[in-house]
């Protein structure tokens, strides 16, 4: 049931499924909600959340009367979100986008480059719950995995998107898969030897209190919040502690602060597609000043006034958005599946010599026909958790279906000397 609903909602373009028992099936697509299934019944949703949660996943859910979890659906990686209603069952799915994009591919301004410029101090990533800060954070990850070598530690609940090590070691530690909360999580990561550290979401304010202190100390802190504005975010990070130590926290975070972004996601008709717009708030002398004295308020005249330092008004981003033509349109392969190494072919009739370590194998349907490629790897269900190895074991392709290889370290040349060898099995 999830996997057929799934690929109906990644063709319609949807962003987030939501089920409920005796209740429509509802996509949000383009921003707003839409019914595009019919009712489910109240056992029937049972029986597949059971199935795809697990035994010990549903017998949490049934303690806590909620459940989060991260998986791949029918090839696409889901983050599902379970809870109980009135009606019973309701599962709110956010679809993830089919691979790790950099800020180029997410349609983000190439000044939020300067957000993983330093070696130490605090990123934070801000908007509204929906508004893509997963996306940019992961995008901020994949710029510093392309360019240095990096230790980074991310602490994530649940884990979305996989990384595959490029330049940089990417640990990635689920909560509470691999650590109990992200308090112990950020104390296990500073003795972890982390050159970067992610925490998906600051929610409490001890778990703030531990990544201004692995800001201090020496470590790139990058992390998202919920909030309407940079001002905000700074203002509800420093409020949520006691007021005896607000001045405290806020000296500190004057210190540390590397920028701190918020975004909303518009959609940009004439091209059919959702791009964030944002606010970016850089550390002048001035912000900082405004910071440690509590002046929250004067942070918005600083950002009108910073334009020259890379600084953006969500006007003055409207603006720029305005004049692009080029932005990137989402992948058309609607299916994931996950990373994994291949090694040489068994003959050059195979047309697949080598794959590069690391290349992700993807697997969809798309609209556009091409020609059906011959001897084409096939791949394992997206659930299975085995890696090919060679490419002799190979099977017809219908001619609906395409195999992509989505090679990061190919150029173009290279990419279509390989297309070549994959549909003519006698090119050597």
């Amino acid at each position: 049931m999830f996997e057929e609903l799934i690929s109906k909602a990644r063709a319609l373009g949807a962003s987030d499924v939501h089920l409920e028992a005796e209740t429509p099936i509802v996509a949000r697509i383009r921003g707003e909600l839409q019914i595009v299934g019919g009712t489910l019944s109240a056992e029937r949703l049972a029986q597949a959340s059971q199935a795809l949660l697990g035994a010990e996943g549903w017998a949490l859910f049934g303690t806590r009367g909620s459940a989060d979890m991260s998986v791949a659906i029918g090839g696409t990686r889901c983050r599902a979100s379970f809870f109980q209603t009135v009606r019973g069952i309701a599962i709110a799915i956010r679809l993830l986008a089919p691979a790790v994009k950099d800020l180029r591919a997410c349609n983000l301004h190439p000044d939020f480059r300067r957000l993983i410029e330093a070696n130490s101090g605090l990123v934070i990533i801000s908007g509204p719950t929906g508004s893509g800060k997963s996306t940019t954070l992961a995008a901020l990850i994949e710029e510093i995995n392309g360019s240095r070598a990096r230790h980074l530690v991310t602490l994530e609940s649940p884990l979305e998107y996989l990384f595959s090590n490029r330049r940089s070691f990417i640990r990635q530690r689920e909560i509470p898969t691999h650590a109990p909360s992200f308090e112990q999580g950020i104390i296990d990561a500073l003795r972890e030897n982390p050159d970067v550290l992610v925490i998906s979401e600051m929610l409490t304010p001890e778990v703030m209190r531990l990544t201004l202190n692995a800001a201090e100390t020496g470590h790139l802190v990058l992390a998202t919040m919920h909030s309407a504005s940079c001002a905000e975010a700074l203002s509800r990070l420093c409020m949520s502690f006691p007021a005896e130590i607000q001045g405290s926290i806020r000296a500190q975070l004057a210190d540390c602060i590397v920028g701190v972004s918020c975004q909303r996601l518009d959609f940009v008709a004439a091209h059919r597609l959702r791009v964030p717009r944002c606010e970016l708030l850089l550390p002048t002398s001035g912000v900082r000043g405004s910071i440690r004295s509590g002046n929250f308020s004067q942070l918005s005249n600083m950002l009108q006034a910073g334009g020259e330092e890379g600084m953006w008004t969500f006007d003055r981003y409207q603006r720029w958005m305005e004049q692009v033509t080029d932005w990137v349109q989402p992948a058309a392969s609607s299916t994931i599946a996950p990373a994994v190494s291949a090694g040489s072919a068994a003959s050059a009739g195979e047309g697949l010599r080598e794959l590069a370590h690391g290349a992700a194998l993807t697997r969809g349907k798309t609209a556009p026909p091409r020609t059906p490629m011959a001897r084409t790897p096939t791949m394992p269900p997206a659930a299975s958790k085995s890696t090919l190895g060679t490419a002799s074991t190979a099977a017809s392709s219908p001619a609906d279906e395409i195999i992509e290889i989505p090679a990061e370290e190919m150029d173009l040349a290279q990419l279509a000397e390989l297309a070549k060898k994959v549909i003519e099995p006698g090119t050597k």
